[in-house]
């Protein structure tokens, strides 16, 4: 069949670039308001259960949506509606939250609200963009392109909180750090827009040579089950990120073993956001050059983790923070670019679905395990983590082989 498909106006690089810029200023709402949303709901008159329960559901319904958003996507082919309507979603209901305090007895439902429909938000885009960027990227290497745009994602998520925090030091309002996300939130929506306007169909930076797809976009030879491999793949970064304890544990520790000031947890994060940067775009550029075994490093990232971050000593505590960061980096960029080289592009938004949905599962387990094992002491926490990350190089090491 001749492919009819128009050249796209914009390079694949000049794409990747502004998707990123996307991403920032969209991290710069969420990752804003995710700084402060504790201390928000507790003003309305919140408990520490009901801040944790609103909190951990929103992170749930951020990743289990997926396995419904992900198919979604590939049946219908509307994968830029996804899109925007996704980001849309954050976009209203972040400074939406500023209007909580003035709800009086309503406001806490009100705020509570607004947070499980922005992390909606998160779950309804997130396979449907990664799939556009996917496309994007293919020609100028799906590593480079994924590091990149999340280098500049991390850029917004560094910036989001402190803009939030400068609102608040301003005018001691939690609700005015809110309002005021709406600004890069219109910018996003803006430049979504134009990257719509411009590349309304992602496909065309594919090679000449790809199957054909139907007049929605979707591949019509895409098979109905996801290839082996990325099963096994996706089993191995579920146990990766078993074996990788949330930030809190790690600021928790910082602040129970009077290391660092609780208030100057949120400046050790900031810099764990820079590494995870560097990160991804270190092993993303790699990627492109030597293959997915630069992939081989994670799990020995991960399993250093709890050796050093959990240390008594700060020095060795940053340490293990510096390589949290990075390991980070890895999970949240590179591994993609591999879900992308294993699975059809007519199943790329239900794999990233699929994916997105293990590493959920495996992320809530492992924050009970390394909160449960962390008061029964350190070595137990190394050794059963150790153990995961033992797990995920064998089930990677099979799938590297099998790829050849």
């Amino acid at each position: 069949m001749t492919d009819v498909r128009e050249q796209p106006t914009w390079s694949p690089w000049r794409t990747v670039v502004w998707f990123g810029v996307v991403s920032l200023a969209a991290d710069m709402v969420y990752e804003g308001a995710r700084s402060i949303t504790g201390p928000f709901l507790a003003s309305l008159g919140a408990s520490a259960l009901v801040v944790g329960v609103v909190t951990g559901a929103g992170e749930a319904a951020a990743l289990v949506l997926r396995l419904w958003s992900g198919p979604l996507a590939d049946r219908s082919g509307r994968y830029w509606a996804l899109t925007i309507v996704g980001y849309g979603l954050t976009v209203v209901c972040v400074p939406l939250m500023a209007v909580a305090p003035f709800l009086g007895g309503a406001g806490l439902a009100f705020g509570a609200t607004m947070v499980l429909l922005e992390r909606t938000g998160k779950a309804i885009r997130s396979p449907s963009k990664s799939a556009l960027l996917a496309h994007a990227a293919r020609s100028v290497g799906r590593g480079r392109g994924f590091a990149v745009h999340k280098a500049l994602d991390q850029v917004g998520a560094f910036a989001g909180p402190l803009v939030v925090a400068g609102m608040v030091a301003l005018t001691t309002h939690t609700w005015a750090g809110l309002a005021a996300l709406a600004v890069p939130g219109v910018i996003a929506l803006v430049l979504l827009a134009v990257i719509r306007a411009r590349v309304p169909d992602m496909t065309v930076y594919d090679e000449p040579e790809a199957p054909p797809t139907s007049a929605t976009g979707v591949r019509v030879d895409a098979p109905t089950k996801l290839p082996r491999d990325f099963r096994l793949f996706a089993l191995s970064c579920a146990a990766s990120t078993l074996g990788l304890m949330t930030f809190g544990i790690i600021g928790f520790h910082l602040a129970d073993a009077n290391l660092v000031r609780p208030a100057l947890v949120p400046v050790v994060y900031a810099v764990a956001m820079g590494v995870e940067a560097i990160s991804a775009l270190a092993t993303g550029f790699a990627y492109d050059r030597i293959g997915a075994k630069v992939l081989l490093v994670l799990p020995f990232l991960v399993a250093a983790v709890p050796l050093l971050a959990l240390d008594d000593r700060l020095g060795l505590a940053l340490t293990g923070i510096v390589v949290w960061g990075a390991a980070v980096g890895v999970q949240d960029s590179t591994v993609k670019a591999l879900v992308a080289d294993l699975v059809p592009s007519g199943r790329l938004a239900t794999a990233y679905g699929v994916f997105a949905a293990f590493q959920g599962a495996a992320a809530l387990a492992g924050g009970a395990l390394a909160g449960w094992l962390y008061s029964g002491g350190r070595l137990d926490l190394v050794v059963v983590l150790g153990a995961c990350q033992a797990v995920s190089l064998v089930l990677l090491a099979v799938v590297l082989r099998r790829r050849g």
